[in-house]
């Protein structure tokens, strides 16, 4: 397997640190609004890449953080007349339920940054000792200048970003490109104690406190956005490799985004369509499968027809696997006629070699479309074909769109782990909604989980659910 490693700008091949385990991470949601398209491929590609890595064998600790206090949840629960916990119980629990909807699986762990201040501390008063950062006036910088490698993902260089930024907007640091690690208070704002006076953290050192409690000083794995590259990424190794001297990551991975007239969609920009308002025309794994029809690092642009084409392949695939089903409850136990399974060997090859070659999921769907067609042609001759045939067919095919996490049994017949996984997670979003007192959320939540077949029942032991 290669990987395209951001920091080489090269495809590696994959050595994990430790022979069969991944350990993996990536940035995730700042909570303060429902996620929109751009959010949702982000979640989606790093889902693909998890269980493929899971389907070749290796065990993947996978951690993937909530910034649950940040200027812009100050801002939403001051909008709202709510407090910042309320706001970020609100859209984590809908964050989960729009992930359970698209059939990702849920995250070993999901820290706060509110959980971890104790950690974000210590890291921040170690790079103060290292003479990595300095504090003035109960603002703690990090000092670029005392990092010689600075630069080193983003290919930036230092002394063209010093000359570019914009030295008057805080006086009090060293080098314009100092970045802050904890902020002082302000008046009605969330704060913490810490050695340098009431605050909160600035927002990259999160991700570094988190890998280092959660995953230790090195990782093989780390993913986000391409928009994170610089500065989050480049500052999150600036300050973990200061305290730990070791890489942070192995492999750097960046995923393309989702643009709209060719430009980013982002919630600043006001461009932006939530997850929830598209699904309300197109199934979730329609979506599923719009966002894994792209290679992952490159931009891809949302417009009806791009998604009204995902919908028609997945139908395709979807209208072969059900003709298979439907033969298979028509025919005989067994019917007349050898098959060779070599035959569709050979897509089934292309498949993983695409996957293999730094998760090429758009070459991985033209693979599986290749068997469909072979398949639909065996299907469609005059002869008869045999229940090997058949049923080789069906496992085939559930096994390549399985590995991109798209079921094509319906849910209530389905009983695999990642259905399972699918309602315990929409289960634990509708429980986080109503202890939120966000009883409309609870209620669409409940009103989705019926719609895939599912009855609760709310008991003094907890919620129980089972199938219709």
């Amino acid at each position: 397997m290669k990987i395209y490693n951001t920091l080489n700008r090269q495809k590696d091949p994959l050595t994990p640190l430790t022979p069969g385990k991944i350990k993996m991470y990536t940035c995730g949601q700042t909570v303060y609004n429902d996620i929109h398209m751009g959010n949702a491929r982000f979640y989606v590609v790093y889902d693909a890449v998890r269980r493929y890595l899971e389907y070749r064998g290796y065990s993947v600790e996978y951690i993937q953080n909530f910034t649950d206090i940040d200027d812009k949840t100050i801002q939403r629960a001051n909008e709202e007349g709510i407090t910042t916990e309320q706001i970020a119980e609100k859209y984590i629990a809908s964050t989960i339920a729009d992930l359970a909807a698209l059939n990702v699986k849920p995250a070993i762990s999901n820290p706060r940054v509110t959980e971890e201040i104790p950690e974000i501390i210590e890291m921040v008063g170690q790079l103060i000792i290292s003479g990595n950062a300095y504090e003035n006036n109960g603002t703690v910088y990090y000092d670029v200048n005392s990092f010689p490698s600075y630069g080193k993902l983003s290919k930036k260089n230092i002394d063209d970003l010093e000359a570019g930024a914009r030295v008057e907007v805080e006086a009090n640091k060293k080098n314009p490109m100092d970045f802050v690690l904890w902020k002082p208070a302000k008046p009605g704002e969330p704060s913490w104690g810490s050695p340098w006076g009431n605050g909160r953290p600035g927002w990259h050192i999160e991700c570094s406190a988190m890998i280092r409690k959660y995953l230790g000083d090195e990782i093989d794995i780390h993913g986000g956005g391409a928009d994170l590259i610089f500065p989050h990424h480049e500052n999150e190794i600036a300050q973990s490799e200061a305290v730990t001297g070791k890489n942070l990551a192995r492999y750097w991975m960046h995923c393309g985004m989702i643009t709209v007239d060719h430009k980013k969609m982002s919630k600043s920009r006001g461009n932006f369509a939530t997850l929830k308002d598209v699904a309300e025309k197109y199934p979730y794994d329609v979506i599923r499968f719009f966002f894994l029809s792209g290679h992952y690092r490159m931009p891809m642009e949302f417009t009806d027809a791009s998604l009204t084409a995902a919908q028609q392949g997945l139908n395709r695939i979807k209208n072969c696997y059900n003709n298979i089903l439907h033969a298979l409850k028509m025919s005989e136990d067994t019917l007349p006629g050898d098959y060779n399974s070599t035959d569709a060997q050979i897509y089934i090859d292309n498949f993983m070699q695409a996957m293999d070659d730094d998760f090429n999921t758009a070459d991985a769907i033209t693979a599986i479309f290749e068997l469909v067609k072979h398949i639909n042609t065996h299907m469609g001759k005059d002869e008869t074909y045999s229940n090997e045939f058949l049923l080789y067919s069906r496992d085939k095919l559930t096994l390549l769109t399985s590995i991109l996490g798209i079921d094509l049994d319906q849910p209530s017949d389905s009983g695999d782990d990642s259905f399972n996984n699918k309602i315990e997670a929409l289960i634990a979003a509708r429980q986080a909604a109503r202890k939120n007192k966000d009883f409309a959320e609870a209620d669409r939540i409940r009103n989705q989980l019926t719609d895939l077949g599912i009855i609760l029942e709310d008991t003094r032991e907890g919620v129980r659910w089972h199938r219709a």
